[in-house]
Parts: structure tokens; C-alpha cells; sequence
């Protein structure tokens, strides 16, 4: 659905079943403007649906999410197995496009006198009578306005409170906050999470440039502990607003969230006890000596912080007791270069150019071993999975041990 004065999109489908025994999968139930945090602040609420025959994704483009008509959707559209849209923002949401192939025949029969496009409202009776999914007041999605006192109203209150998670961000900002967007990067992330979640129970977790932390809430779903790091006091308070809101999802299995300041600029964590969001021994020797798993999300857009994260990445490994797994989301964004006169990759060139240097890297003490993640695991949560979107890993060993093969050992992806 869309409103014209907030400029917001979105759609409702039924993602499919989540394999966690705890976790459901993840619906856009509401985008509420928020009257009382900075403008243009909004607080996204996702539904858990926890219905076990929810049919299952395993296309890289989005597949079949089971198809749930809505008043802004009629009856049909996303059966195909065909991307679920293909009008995505920055942030995931969407709005379905048509893919009727008489699309042209249709536009000629809703043109005015004048030859503008007469947008008519789609009826009511045009839903499916039999939806596929959950009824039609639980996903129905809502715009609250901003004079509403109760941002989340009564129907947040009604069901359980397990059933809900909620994400503080913003829709759009200058490069500086973008860390305060929720990128497809980090849904794709968290995809991955719920599909491997054995992989992460009961391990110590570290996100580098966390933003909003929706994947490090994700994740503490199964982990013991989550260091949710980022720079800036700003983007951290919203990053532990977003935990604190969601505090219970994570306490059923006993998971915490910590939200820490870690700037990939600097060589050293700040202790600083007057420093919002600084480390304590405590927390420095609990990260040190267990944590196994480091995970990252749409970061690599300008050069010389991916070279950083890539340094810290470095330092980080040769300071954890065990052998780690890294695991890294990344969006190949296209642009037209003046400098090139051509479309090119810029950012993700460089990504994938640190990752080859990594993997060729001398170093008597680790080795890493570098590959990417098929985009065929499930999709749990609603948003448009483009085949730019990508995942590597990166297994790191010490050079002490055998030589991990992809036929006998697992592998550490960046």
C-alpha cells in the first residue's frame, strides 16, 4: 500500500516456514512514524508467523512466498515463483508490480480523454475468499499517523508478545547515517541466520557495523551472546532502543544482546567508562575467548572502510582464542562512472579484491580460506531478494592444523 504524504511502500506476503524450533518467520505488519524520537524516524513492527505449512523459498530471486492476495494485491499475482516485485528500496519493502503480459493492452483501456493514466482503486472482492496464509486482519498492514498517542495501538497488545519484533530506523539519509537504514543486505543476513541457525546455538557473536541491529536480534534468538558494535552515540541508542524492544525474543532461549562501540579506524577497543557504549575488561576477555562467529551487512560502499573493516577483520582473528567463521552480506550496486563513462561496481570491485588479497595473505600464524554462499537457502522474511545480493564466508585456522578441503572440512566465508 502506499501514502502519498510519508512516501512509504509496502506489501504483505506469507514467508515461509522457519526451521529454528523457537523462530517463525518475520512479516511487515506495520510502518509507524514516530512523534516523540528525531523526523522521519519510523518504527517498523514484523509479525512471527508460526504457521509450520507455509511453503518454503529456495529461489535466489524471492520464489513463491504463498500467495496471500490483499486489497493491493489481486488474486494471482506472486504464484509464479516469479521475484515477489521489483519497485525494492534501499530498505527491502516493495511494492508488486504486474507482470501480465497484456500489461500494455491494460494501459490502453485506463487512459482519460487526455491520455493520462486513470488509476483505478481495486475493490474489496477482489481477495481471494481462501487465502493460502493467516487471515486477513493479522497482516493486514497499517500506516498509524503521527498524531496517534499509541504508536503500536491495541492490536500489538492482543496477540503474544513472542509473536512481534520491532525496528526503529529510518527510511532515507545522507551518507553519514546510513548505518540507521534497514538494508536488504542485513534481511539477506538474517535469512541466513534463521536457515543455519544450528550454527550460531549457544555461540559468542560479533557484528561489525551493526545499524539498526535487526541481525544481531536475529541472531541472539540462539546465541549465548551478541556484541552488536557501530560507531556514533546517535546510531547506538537506536541500536539498543531496537534490543530493548525486542528483549523478548531473546530472553526465552537466554540470548544477550551487548551494543558496544567499535571503530574499525582505531587499533584498540575504548574502555573509556565515561564513553556511552565502551568495553569493560569483563566484556574484552568474555569476546576474546569465545567468540566463534563474525558477521557483517551491506558495508562495503566506500573504499577505505572496507579496507579498514578487512584490518580489523585481521586484528580481531589473531586476538580470538578459537578458530572463527566470517560471515559477510554484501548488495553489487551498479552506477554510471563519469571516470569510466561506463555502468561499473566500484565499491563491490574493491570487496571482492580485499577478499582475494585476504585469502593470498602470508601469515605464519592464521590462514583464511575464502568462497561465497549460495543464494539458495530459504527465504524467512519478506523483502525483494535481487540477484545482486551476495554472501561470502571466510574460515580462519591457525596454520598449525591440517589443510581444510571443501570434501573433508567446513570452510570459513567472508
Amino acid at each position: 500500500m502506499e501514502d502519498s504524504s510519508l512516501g512509504l511502500s509496502a506489501q504483505v506476503l506469507v514467508p515461509p516456514t522457519c526451521s529454528p524450533p523457537l523462530l517463525a518467520h518475520i512479516l511487515l505488519l506495520k510502518l509507524v512514524p514516530v512523534t516523540f524520537w528525531p523526523p522521519h524516524v519510523f518504527l517498523s513492527q514484523f509479525k512471527f508467523v508460526w504457521n509450520q505449512d507455509s511453503q518454503t523459498d529456495s529461489g535466489a530471486e524471492g520464489g513463491d512466498h504463498g500467495d496471500v492476495p490483499t486489497e493491493e494485491t489481486p488474486a494471482g499475482i506472486g504464484s509464479t515463483g516469479s521475484p515477489p516485485g521489483s519497485g525494492g528500496s534501499s530498505e527491502g519493502f516493495f511494492l508488486q508490480a504486474s507482470t501480465d503480459s497484456t500489461s500494455q493492452e491494460w494501459l490502453g483501456a485506463h487512459l482519460d480523454e487526455d491520455g493520462d493514466l486513470d488509476v483505478v482503486r481495486r475493490p474489496r472482492a477482489a481477495s481471494n475468499p481462501k487465502p493460502a496464509g493467516p487471515p486477513r486482519d493479522k497482516v493486514h498492514p497499517m500506516i498509524l499517523m503521527q498524531e496517534e498517542d499509541d504508536i503500536l495501538g491495541d492490536e500489538a497488545q492482543e496477540g503474544s508478545t513472542r509473536d512481534v519484533i520491532k525496528i526503529e530506523h529510518t527510511m532515507a539519509t545522507p551518507l553519514e547515517d546510513v548505518g540507521k537504514q534497514v538494508w536488504r543486505g542485513a534481511l539477506f543476513l538474517a535469512d541466513y541466520i534463521l536457515f543455519q541457525w544450528d550454527l550460531f546455538q549457544g555461540c559468542t557473536v560479533l557484528e561489525l557495523g551493526a545499524g539498526t541491529g535487526l541481525a544481531s536480534i536475529v541472531a541472539a534468538t540462539v546465541a549465548q551472546t551478541v556484541y552488536c558494535t557501530d560507531v556514533g552515540a546517535d546510531l547506538l541508542a537506536m541500536c539498543q532502543r531496537n534490543v530493548a524492544l525486542n528483549s523478548h525474543l531473546t530472553a526465552s532461549g537466554g540470548g544477550v544482546v551487548k551494543v558496544r562501540e567499535l571503530d574499525w579506524l582505531k587499533d584498540d577497543l575504548c574502555t573509556d567508562p565515561d564513553v556511552l557504549f565502551s568495553w569493560s575488561e569483563e566484556d574484552i576477555s568474555d569476546l576474546y575467548n569465545h567468540t566463534t562467529i563474525l558477521l557483517a551487512a551491506e558495508v562495503f560502499y566506500d573504499d577505505d572502510l572496507t579496507d579498514a573493516l578487512f584490518k580489523t577483520l585481521c586484528r580481531l582473528a589473531h586476538k580470538l582464542k578459537n578458530s572463527c567463521t566470517a560471515i559477510l552480506s554484501v548488495e553489487k550496486r551498479l552506477n554510471f562512472t563519469l571516470s569510466h563513462l561506463d555502468v561499473t561496481c566500484e565499491a563491490y570491485d574493491h570487496f571482492r579484491s580485499s577478499l582475494y588479497r585476504l585469502e593470498k595473505l602470508e601469515d605464519c600464524q592464521l590462514r583464511f580460506a575464502v568462497e561465497p554462499v549460495e543464494a539458495s537457502f530459504p527465504q524467512h522474511l519478506v523483502y525483494e531478494r535481487i540477484q545482486q545480493l551476495e554472501l561470502w564466508k571466510i574460515f580462519v585456522e591457525p596454520v598449525t592444523s591440517p589443510i581444510a578441503s571443501a570434501s573433508t572440512a567446513p570452510r570459513l566465508f567472508l
